[in-house]
């Protein structure tokens, strides 16, 4: 039984990698967002939004419990899953944790083109944004850096790049 955990900060490409890395091992994805999303019939903007970020978490809380029943997955959280309540620590008792770490350099770059569809971002000129993601990243820091496992997910730019991220992953687990 497989159950993967990828956490990281956003634009760290816990998507992108989940997305592949499922597909190379012929498990399912999941993606704890579009898992909410799908069972809510909303956005994740509108349930902060509508509940504010203490009753979103609550709700995270919830389905990140509920996915984590699932066998052979990769489940790819939020940014902020892992700093809220003991969910670092069940997602560690319930499965491999992979911490995706991503310079601030790259997140700035994979975020600076995602300023319009992430609210948080909105209206943020480069250096205040730069500022933001260092700040955040160093916060989150502390929940980060229990995963199991670090992994640099700073090539993930091509289908090369992500297929090579793929084969050092499969390494990093071995065995899996």
């Amino acid at each position: 039984m497989v159950r993967i955990f990828l956490i990281g900060y956003m634009g760290a490409g816990k998507t992108t990698l989940g997305k592949a890395f499922a597909r190379d091992l012929n498990i399912p994805f999941i993606d704890l967002d579009w898992y909410i999303e799908e069972r809510y019939h909303k956005t994740v903007s509108e349930l902060f939004t509508e509940k504010g970020e203490a009753g979103f978490r609550e709700l995270e809380k919830k389905m990140l419990h509920e996915v984590a029943e699932f066998e052979n997955v990769v489940i790819s959280t939020g940014g902020g899953t892992p700093c809220f309540f003991d969910n670092m620590e069940y997602m560690n008792k319930h499965g491999i944790t992979v911490f995706l770490d991503a310079s601030p350099e790259v997140l700035l770059k994979r975020l600076s083109v995602a300023t319009q569809s992430r609210p948080i971002l909105q209206g943020k000129q480069e250096d205040e944004l730069f500022r933001f993601i260092k700040e955040k990243l160093a916060e989150r820091m502390k929940f980060y850096s229990q995963a199991r496992y670090t992994f640099s997910a700073d090539e993930l730019e091509n289908r090369w790049q992500i297929s090579s991220s793929i084969q050092r992953l499969r390494e990093l687990l071995e065995p899996i």
